[in-house]
């Protein structure tokens, strides 16, 4: 009786013991649950190109119509690289201008570094206006340089605050504004705000200032003419769904009509001037523009995918 007592003490402790052992080496081992996720690393898109297309009922360049309140079209292609850190890229537009140049075609490149929220552009644009003819009236009188190419350097910063509400502020600044020998210098802040009833749906807008400076006689007329400096802002309201963007816009500035064709040289104000009329100019004035666009990137089609 005392042996069988004893021998199931004996079986009793050998047993808990093998719980005890197998719940220790459990115990050891990870759970799968609370097991640790292995870090993935971020992939990088190395290279990149985005496509722009755009048709709109005037190309309203700060202010000023380029194509003489006429319709036109532009599109643009754009490399980018390390994430859109660097760029570069050519941009094309139909024109109206008074040397009568068949289209605007602008290089530019440069770097977009971003901190967070808070996003950096600093880059050159060269404007390329090819076969331009010097305007010279049947009076003889020159109205325009030779050519109106030119360059900027342009430095940008914006705030983006939850994808809901992004500012910005730019500057661009030109040594040879036109062709005119003029130094040109504009500023601005802009804002944009994503509405909440409907997404896709945002309203936006731009106040910049145009600081012009005095033409060189020995580049552009025969004399030297002081440019007006002048105020320019648009505000409009836009849709974008999926790759498609509809933009309605009104823009406007201070410039009076005289002082707009100073700036134009608009051969219809000469016209005008020439019979009595006065030099004056209606590129300048309050428009709606509207825009519709196109924006793709190779990676999103699959090409150039994140690696």
């Amino acid at each position: 009786m005392v042996f069988d007592l004893f021998r199931s003490s004996i079986a009793g402790l050998t047993l808990s013991l093998t719980v005890l052992t197998g719940s220790a080496q459990a115990a050891d081992l990870p759970s799968r649950k609370d097991a640790p996720i292995a870090p993935v690393p971020p992939s990088i898109t190395w290279i990149d190109a985005a496509v722009s297309l755009k048709a709109v009922t005037d190309y309203n360049f700060r202010g000023i119509s380029q194509t003489d309140r006429k319709p036109g079209v532009q599109g643009s292609v754009e490399l980018q690289f390390y994430d859109n850190l660097f760029y570069l890229g050519v941009f094309g537009a139909n024109v109206d201008l008074a040397t009568s140049p068949p289209a605007e075609i602008d290089f530019y490149a440069g770097i977009r570094p971003k901190f967070g929220p808070v996003a950096f552009d600093f880059g050159v644009i060269q404007y390329y206006y090819p076969d331009e003819k010097r305007f010279v009236d049947s009076f003889g009188l020159i109205w325009t340089p030779r050519n109106t190419d030119f360059m900027e350097v342009v430095g940008k910063a914006s705030y983006n605050w939850e994808d809901k509400v992004t500012v910005g502020a730019n500057v661009f600044h030109a040594w040879d504004w036109l062709g005119t020998g003029a130094d040109g210098t504009y500023a601005s802040v802009t804002a944009k705000y994503s509405l909440p009833f409907l997404e896709g749906l945002a309203v936006s807008g731009e106040f910049g200032r145009y600081w012009l400076g005095t033409t060189n006689t020995n580049i552009a007329f025969p004399v030297a003419i002081r440019l007006p400096d002048y105020n320019y802002w648009n505000l409009g309201l836009s849709y974008t769904y999926k790759n498609l963007t509809a933009d309605v816009r009104y823009h406007d500035t201070n410039l009076s009509k005289s002082n707009c064709f100073l700036l134009t040289s608009d051969p219809r104000g000469i016209d005008r001037g020439n019979a009595g009329g006065g030099y004056t100019s209606n590129w300048c004035n309050p428009t709606v523009v509207g825009t519709l666009s196109f924006d793709i990137t190779a990676s999103s089609v699959g090409i150039f995918a994140p690696k």
